[in-house]
């Protein structure tokens, strides 16, 4: 019987033993973390985009085959099979240094999550080493331009034909589907069962006939966000996630997964890392409009850094209760409230410290620059990732116990449930 050495290694190595190897590829192989290539909502030329989509592609796989990628994933998708704490430690020398952003939220949290979850052994076989690769970035057709928050209020219909189901409908708010592979889709497959129980999920490839995406302008100017229709696009009952009509099931660890995200064990991103350049840190600002000195702007710069400060232990104190089992699960939600108010709040101090220059600004404004921007789109934190409302009626019945919110379509048949527009 043959003995692969490699994989008694990769079993054995302590967390400070596998920290200190990823220490020493990162420093030797990658470089500065460039948030003007990062993932993000901000405006630049398409081509510019896609160029740093490419680059992503290949930066994916050179962390995959050093070995680095799917710390915590199972060996058996091509992942290293370690824990959570490894992937914390890979995370945390990472700081600094580029990383593949756009395989990471929602590729591998919440999409590969939730094949992991749910999906059968054929569909994790085929995706998610190649999600590892950097063959297949993932979106999430989850929200639709009629429902808002209410995701079971889905009006995206899945019809079956034989082997397959045709789906027809719109998805709205997808970063990035532009330039993605691959979508986890919700639609209804029964109308006549009440709105939670009568839902399933699909994996689609994106760039297919049939799926029309238009990209959104925002304020700032960037294309990101992005709005899908679907008309008459064919799926396999193959490439079903969960059972029929059971898609509730999987869309409530699919929002657990998505409130989680940078706690997950399944995302690489540099530890404590900006997203954009609209990220500048309130004391590079303040030096920018030359008030450092101010003791108001002082007083503005000690809130943000405790704003970060208490945002890590706490998210760090659910992450452990959730592993050990302390605290529900559903605690997820906490940390999406808090991440939402102190990201506004954020994005008003570091408003305030920039000044007038923060309504009119040029390239070498340094930090100053597009912090404008980022208090006009500052409310993408409370609504990106799920909404801070819905998070508050999680905490609230979830987590505290609290009485249920009355509906009125609660057991109804959803073709019975009044609602604007048509089907």
């Amino acid at each position: 019987m043959s003995v692969d050495l490699s994989d008694i290694a990769a079993v054995a190595e302590d967390v400070e033993s596998f920290r200190a190897r990823a220490r020493e590829w990162i420093r030797g192989n990658l470089g500065p973390f460039r948030p003007e290539t990062a993932m993000g909502l901000r405006s630049v030329p398409a081509e510019e985009e896609l160029a740093s989509v490419a680059y992503d592609r290949q930066l994916q796989r050179k962390v995959y085959d050093a070995g680095f990628a799917g710390i915590a994933i199972p060996r058996e998708y091509g992942g290293l099979g370690l824990t959570a704490a490894h992937q914390r430690a890979f995370n945390e020398e990472l700081a600094g240094y580029e990383c593949a952003t756009r395989f990471q939220i929602p590729t591998m949290c919440p999409c590969a999550a939730v094949l992991l979850d749910f999906g059968t052994e054929e569909q994790k076989q085929r995706h998610i080493p190649a999600m590892l690769r950097g063959e297949e970035i993932w979106m999430q057709f989850l929200s639709e331009p009629s429902g808002g928050s209410d995701v079971a209020g889905a009006l995206t219909s899945a019809v079956r034909d034989g082997d397959e189901w045709v789906l027809n409908g719109s998805k709205v708010w997808t970063t990035g589907a532009w330039w993605s592979d691959w979508a986890l889709c919700l639609a209804r497959t029964n109308w006549d069962a009440p709105k939670h129980r009568g839902l399933s999920v699909f994996i689609l490839p994106i760039k297919q006939a049939g799926v029309d995406v238009h990209q959104i302008e925002m304020l700032n100017g960037a294309k990101d966000f992005c709005q899908e229709f679907l008309t008459d696009v064919r799926v396999p009952d193959t490439d079903r996630v969960g059972a029929v009509d059971d898609g509730w099931t999987v869309v409530t660890r699919w929002m657990f997964h998505e409130r989680t995200l940078f706690n997950s064990p399944y995302v690489t991103y540099p530890q404590g890392q900006v997203h954009t350049v609209a990220d500048a840190s309130p004391a590079d600002i303040a030096r920018d409009a030359g008030v450092l000195d101010d003791p108001r702007a002082r007083d503005l710069i000690g809130e943000a850094r405790t704003l970060d400060v208490v945002g890590d232990a706490l998210m760090q104190r659910i992450a452990g209760g959730m592993r050990s089992g302390r605290i529900s699960d559903q605690s997820a939600a906490i940390g999406r409230l808090y991440r939402g108010i102190a990201g506004t709040r954020t994005a008003t101090i570091k408003f305030d410290l920039a000044g007038p220059d923060a309504a009119a600004w040029s390239d070498d404004d340094g930090g100053i620059s597009q912090s404008g921007n980022g208090f006009l789109m500052r409310q993408t934190a409370c609504i990106g990732g799920g909404t801070t409302e819905m998070a508050r009626n999680v905490i609230s019945e979830r987590v505290l116990g609290f009485p249920r919110e009355q509906l009125p379509d609660r057991n109804v048949p959803f073709r019975e449930v009044p609602r604007g527009g048509s089907r």
